[in-house]
């Protein structure tokens, strides 16, 4: 294996690793007031409510099957049963519309904040860059998933990146289970990187952030018109305060 080989798949992702999560930090505590995914509802919402609700269930359900099969050893799906033509054929039935759906959504938030005049001008440099990373890394991961499945190569992630991604998380890398790898899923890992780089400076960070306070927040008082407040205090007195 040559040494650049070794370099990309031993050393860079520690490299990128620490890279996103100092700049995550640093950013969280040199401007945390930036630390929003800047919403943008009020100035338009007909295509953020298809494109939002799209993405977000397509990422999830993406994220979800890049866990089962990247992380989850080949060897448990075997020992539950679960032949390798069985595995491969849920992973393509399932994978496949869920980064399609994914794309689509991103597309359309793409779409919208370019035709959408007040959204445009609002918009940063950091959110083209996330959007459109994000669609490059889900239609590279499409196209490679997609070429795997018709062209029958017979390559398993399971037995290749799988171990590899594992060997990274306990510090035991092994460039060598890469040199199999294809290069479309290669050119798809590599873009990821250049994502994780990209992350700290643009609204993915708020991905991070859970308003788990919400959970435990005081009810909201309203007052009408007439002095009258809403919900009724003596339901709730120790609750809610007044606005």
């Amino acid at each position: 294996m040559s040494t650049p080989e070794l370099f990309l798949w031993g050393a860079l992702p520690y490299m990128v690793l620490i890279f996103c999560i100092t700049a995550t930090i640093w950013r969280y505590v040199t401007n945390p007031f930036s630390w929003t995914s800047k919403s943008s509802e009020m100035l338009e919402k007909r295509m953020l409510k298809w494109g939002s609700l799209l993405f977000h269930i397509g990422i999830f359900a993406v994220i979800c099957g890049h866990i089962a099969g990247l992380i989850v050893p080949v060897e448990f799906y075997r020992w539950i049963g679960l032949s390798d033509e069985g595995y491969h054929l849920i992973a393509i039935a399932g994978g496949l519309p869920a980064g399609i759906i994914a794309f689509a959504g991103g597309v359309i938030l793409l779409v919208r904040r370019y035709v959408a005049t007040k959204v445009r001008a609002t918009s940063s440099a950091g959110d083209w860059m996330a959007l459109i990373m994000l669609l490059v890394v889900i239609i590279t991961g499409i196209l490679a998933t997609s070429a795997n499945a018709m062209n029958h190569t017979g390559f398993d992630y399971r037995t290749t990146i799988n171990p590899w991604l594992r060997g990274l998380m306990v510090f035991r890398p092994d460039p060598t289970l890469m040199q199999t790898v294809p290069m479309n899923f290669k050119v798809h890992i590599l873009l990821s990187f250049v994502l994780y780089c990209v992350f700290p400076f643009t609204r993915l960070v708020h991905m991070l952030s859970m308003p788990l306070g919400y959970l435990k927040r005081s009810y909201v008082l309203y007052r009408r018109r007439d002095g009258s407040v809403y919900p009724d205090p003596k339901s709730k007195p120790n609750k809610e305060r007044v606005m």
